[in-house]
């Protein structure tokens, strides 16, 4: 899965209906532009691509009175809202997507009910104990890593990471059933996560 997609997606579903310039704004405002492949470019590609696949709709928005040429702004459609909630489940649940997917997805999981969540962290957890059991098949952390030598050095980073990630998902179920965050249908001021039109991003 392409974090970019589900990136995108999120943020011109947040504002309703955005163009480029206000999504880009968006990703730099979170930082994807440090933890991701998001670059302004691959932005706008992504952007006319989802336009053209019928997940975003292109509106074309009159010039402003102080010149310029006209910009579009996209708004998602209703493909784009089932896609969007399906790569964010799946990103939540998987135990195996690169380090920017998971982060996209923990940016938007509040956009799901607090249950959905739940279900999807544990269905995560399960999946990295299933993995982490495949490798002891081959390798005893007990024995250290140098019972295969040099190369159980690989086998001895799988069980770490997979230990890690566990216990950082076990943290955020913790503290999601602890009544954290505000989720889809539970009401309140949800989160405010993209800037307003025309507002500077204080951290660039």
């Amino acid at each position: 899965m392409s974090a970019i997609r589900l990136l995108v997606l999120g943020a011109v579903r947040q504002h309703g209906r955005a163009h480029g310039y206000q999504v880009r704004n968006d990703l730099e405002y979170w930082g994807a532009h440090e933890w991701s492949n998001t670059k302004p470019g691959s932005i706008y590609h992504a952007l006319k691509q989802m336009a053209k696949q019928g997940v975003l709709h292109a509106h074309e928005v009159a010039p402003s009175a102080a010149g310029g040429p006209p910009r579009t702004e996209y708004e998602v459609t209703d493909a784009g809202r089932e896609e969007y909630f399906r790569l964010l489940r799946e990103a939540l649940a998987a135990f195996d997507q690169k380090t920017d997917v998971l982060s996209a997805a923990i940016g938007f999981m509040v956009d799901l009910p607090r249950g959905d969540v739940l279900a999807l962290l544990r269905e995560r957890l399960a999946k990295l104990a299933v993995w982490r059991s495949s490798v002891t098949e081959y390798y005893t952390p007990e024995g250290g890593p140098e019972s295969l030598g040099h190369i159980g050095e690989i086998m001895h980073r799988w069980v770490h990471s997979a230990d890690a990630e566990a216990e950082w998902t076990r943290g955020l179920i913790a503290r999601i059933e602890g009544g954290a965050y505000s989720f889809a249908g539970e009401g309140g001021d949800p989160f405010v996560g993209v800037l307003a039109d025309g507002q500077e991003n204080p951290f660039i």
